[in-house]
């Protein structure tokens, strides 16, 4: 089999970039692929000279092109996916022009602010015929493939309770109110940039296991805490009943001024429970406890799955994208538009409940 390099475009100059970009130049044998390859040809940002920095400090290649606008670096040829960092808010405009330009999109997560708006992006995608996915980068690490593994094995037997905080100090009190955590201008807040990864295990666990058949939570509720300083959560929970085919349920909880605990995720079992280490966003060990007899608690063995890998996690959602593209996928069978769609869905009855709207504005699609 030939082997598929995509060539990719970057779409922001920021720290999420730089991580991106470190991770898919990389050797792919390195973590054990062969089949595809990435190579970055240009880099778009506000201007030339800032562009020109992220490639010297970050890429290293001078072949690599340097573009002030993103409409510039759209109109290469040469680009063929396009990998977005920038802030919440800009998601959409950015992943609309890229997939208007025909160019494969890669966009971080949250893919988008509301739901419209991703139900807009999937319209223009399909369009265009180009391939479309939300970075949920935890959904592809090697962890999440063997968590998934064990908890659908049924050895543990159905989930009935899953608990998942991911939280991180901000310093909120002396950050600019600008900070994208902060300035709601900018979709700040814990819901959507903590979020995600609570909700990913949510959705491994439970709306992916194989009993749920792909129904929707029944129940979704949410509070949020907010902060003074700008009116965006400080700290939000949120709960979801599952109820068509498994009886679960799944306790999520971000906070942008506490530490993350550990364990960050708790899976129960009748016959045990799963226990992931932080961070919960690319965790490299999660424990398996294993009941004497269902019910008990009472743990007869315990299991410690280590994980370890040249790179920090990026990678392996950009081999999915560069094998979508391979075989002219549209949107990949793991993280797929549903997945995409159910997360906005969630976050979106959790802003009505806690009172988050956004100033005007901001939501490009209602």
């Amino acid at each position: 089999m030939s082997v598929k390099e995509l060539k990719w475009g970057i779409i922001s100059t920021g720290w999420i970039a730089g991580c991106f970009v470190r991770d898919i130049l990389g050797d792919p044998s390195s973590r054990g692929v062969s089949d595809v390859a990435h190579k970055i040809v240009a880099v778009g940002s506000r201007s030339v000279q800032a562009a020109q920095d992220f490639i010297d400090r970050e890429i290293k290649d001078p072949s690599v092109k340097a573009y002030g606008t993103y409409e510039e670096m759209l109109a290469d040829p040469s680009v063929e996916a396009v990998y977005i960092g920038t802030p919440h808010t800009l998601h959409f405009s950015n992943a609309k022009a890229s997939l208007l330009a025909k160019k494969h999109v890669l966009c971080e997560k949250p893919i988008t602010i509301n739901t419209a708006e991703l139900h807009s992006l999937i319209a223009i995608a399909k369009e265009q015929g180009v391939f479309l996915m939300e970075a949920l980068w935890t959904r592809f690490q090697p962890l999440a493939l063997e968590f998934k593994k064990i908890a659908e094995s049924g050895e543990l037997g159905d989930p009935v309770s899953l608990h998942a905080d991911l939280s991180g100090d901000f310093d909120i009190e002396n950050i600019p109110k600008t900070h994208r955590i902060l300035d709601p201008m900018l979709g700040g807040g814990a819901l959507l940039d903590l979020g995600p990864y609570p909700l990913v295990w949510a959705i491994m666990a439970l709306y992916e296991h194989p009993k749920n058949k792909a129904a929707k939570p029944e129940r979704i509720t949410g509070s949020m805490s907010k902060t003074l300083l700008t009116g965006v959560d400080a700290f939000t929970s949120f709960t979801l009943t599952f109820t068509g085919g498994l009886n679960a349920q799944a306790i999520l909880s971000d906070c942008i001024t506490l530490p993350a605990p550990n364990p960050g995720v708790i899976v129960r079992y009748r016959n045990g429970t799963i226990l992931v280490a932080p961070p919960i966003y690319s965790p490299r060990s999660f424990t398996v406890q294993y009941f004497d007899k269902p019910g008990s608690g009472v743990i007869a063995r315990e299991e410690v799955k280590k994980f370890e890998y040249v790179g920090k996690g990026w990678h392996f959602q950009a081999d999915e994208v560069a094998r979508c593209v391979r075989d002219g996928k549209l949107e990949s069978e793991v993280w797929t538009h549903a997945k995409s769609i159910l997360e906005m869905e969630i976050f979106d009855e959790v802003r009505k409940q806690g009172g988050y709207v956004f100033p005007p504005g901001v939501e490009q699609v209602v």
